[in-house]
């Protein structure tokens, strides 16, 4: 602890001895990869080269290099390294190895994925027997109605096409914008859907699969685009599309049965449209993997509580999004990883590694986050010291479902992936009123210890806006300090990444009267960067 009762780093030569600044080339390019002693950073090195095994790997094969320059979003996966070095710079020990451990298996499941997908590409691999038992599911969707088909596939090719090229490149998706604006959807809509839309308008998905399996689970701007996705899979294709539905009101006893309903309506489609059928024994596996995943996570979060938090910021949010809803128990590869990131998270809390030398403020991070400023939740660790606990979007299902086969819990589990569909990593917060939204923010806040909330403002986000004054009004209450950051989810050209960070910058000189640990990086000229 230092004289204002921060925690301060036990090794301060290692960490803060550098002023990352010294690594970027006008924000653009690094001069240099990061000095982080010998043996971090041969660790880093080394995971930096298995990252272009796994690219190598995947470009390998015919059929992913007539991918490549077919579809106008693969150029994108040539920056991944990059954004890699977004993720772990500034980082040391333990947090580095958990960062690398979790995004490293997150490219691999993205390379795979996008792999399957050219597998069954009418334009590509065109294997017309693969394609018949894939099952194209909607980006937004729980995969847990998939969880007792043991050959039928999920294929998410919104997440590869749209999700994560934005991450990678900040201009990923703007082409695919103006695409969807030039045929009258309004600029104003959510820039997610929008551009997923623009996508199938440009004819810029893959096409596979028997049939396609769509949901309501975030908004209205969702919904638009689904309706234009399904037209050109139906009418063009020859894809039957069919709408999973969760009740608005998610947390309520009364509309459960109705949700679980039509869960059973989904396996009856999928049934039929690719000839599998439903396997208990399988499903209960998978059930087996949800629970251990969801135990993983909730011992994360426990450390994440303590004065040496360990896995944080976006890749906590990001392997969770991958693992919790892309895979939903489905691969048996993924317990593994969470075994190793949560054995890195206690050793790092026993040794008491830090990621900065000092940690100001302990933050959650609320609302819907920016996909093309990712890294900034690091940024904020190393320039500011505040720590990012958490975020929305990871403060997802801690129910245990029924993962032992008896005729009751078979009829049991309808209802279980019932309610992991209602509670999706965007919508079980942003449906079911303000008790999810705000009233349970602070009891998180209590949890986790945070004196600070960061809420993302996502201009076309209707559902968090409407709540503005809440917020405010119940953070004074509280004396959480609370910071407020504008932007456009996926279109930089709204708000720029320095427009962002200085939203923070200026909160942090003018409310909190402080100076950043690492006045190198409080302006980067990135602006213009991929």
């Amino acid at each position: 602890m230092n004289i204002y009762g921060n925690v301060v780093s036990e090794h301060p030569a290692r960490k803060g001895d550098q002023q990352l600044g010294v690594l970027f080339d006008e924000g653009k390019v690094r001069k240099r990869r990061e000095w982080r002693g010998l043996k971090d950073t041969l660790y880093d090195y080394w995971r930096w080269l298995g990252i272009y095994v796994i690219l190598i790997k995947f470009i390998a094969k015919p059929r992913n290099i007539k991918g490549f320059f077919r579809y106008r979003w693969m150029a994108n996966y040539l920056f991944v390294p990059h954004m890699l070095d977004k993720f772990t710079m500034g980082l040391r020990d333990e947090p580095l190895r958990i960062v690398h451990t979790a995004m490293d298996f997150v490219v691999q499941d993205v390379a795979s994925s996008i792999d399957n997908v050219f597998r069954g590409d009418r334009r590509t691999g065109n294997d017309t027997e693969y394609s018949s038992h894939c099952v194209l599911t909607d980006e937004n969707a729980m995969t847990a109605f998939m969880m007792g088909f043991k050959n039928a596939k999920a294929i998410l090719r919104e997440v590869p096409t749209m999700f994560i090229t934005n991450l990678l490149n900040q201009n990923s998706v703007t082409h695919y914008l103006d695409v969807a604006q030039s045929v009258g959807i309004p600029g104003d809509v959510c820039p997610m859907p929008e551009a997923e839309a623009g996508i199938s308008i440009d004819d810029d998905y893959g096409v596979l699969g028997s049939c396609a399996v769509q949901v309501n689970t975030t908004c209205d701007g969702s919904l638009m685009g689904n309706g234009v996705i399904a037209k050109r899979l139906e009418r063009e294709y020859g894809i039957p599309t069919f709408q999973l539905l969760a009740p608005m009101r998610h947390r309520e006893d009364d509309v459960q049965d109705y949700a679980a309903e039509d869960i059973k309506k989904a396996i009856a489609f999928v049934e039929e449209h690719t000839g599998d059928k439903w396997d208990w024994d399988h499903y209960f596996e998978c059930a087996q993997r949800v629970n251990d995943a969801t135990r993983k996570r909730l011992a994360w979060l426990e450390i994440n509580s303590t004065a040496y938090p360990q896995f944080v910021g976006a890749p906590f949010s990001l392997y969770n999004d991958t693992n919790y809803m892309g895979n939903c128990g489905r691969s048996p590869l993924f317990p593994p990883v969470d075994k190793k990131i949560l054995e890195l998270a206690e050793r790092g809390y026993k040794n008491k590694t830090m990621m900065a030398p000092e940690y100001r403020h302990r933050c959650i991070i609320w609302g819907v986050q920016p996909q093309y400023v990712i890294d900034m939740l690091n940024w904020m660790v190393h320039c500011w010291g505040v720590v990012p606990l958490t975020d929305m979007l990871s403060m997802v299902n801690t129910r245990m479902i029924a993962e032992e086969d008896t005729p009751e819990n078979r009829e049991q589990a309808y209802y279980d992936m019932a309610w992991l569909n209602e509670n999706m990593i965007m919508r079980n917060r942003t449906h079911g009123g303000y008790k999810v939204l705000v009233d349970e923010l602070w009891k998180f806040c209590d949890i986790l210890n945070a004196d600070m909330v960061m809420l993302w403002e996502h201009m076309s986000c209707k559902a968090l806006d409407g709540m503005h004054g809440q917020f405010e009004e119940q953070a004074r209450q509280r004396g959480v300090h609370l910071v407020w950051v504008c932007h456009d989810l996926c279109d930089p050209r709204v708000y720029s990444r320095q427009a962002i960070r200085q939203q923070f910058n200026d909160y942090m000189r003018t409310v909190m009267r402080e100076e950043p640990l690492d006045p190198s990086i409080e302006i980067l000229t990135d602006n213009d960067a991929f």
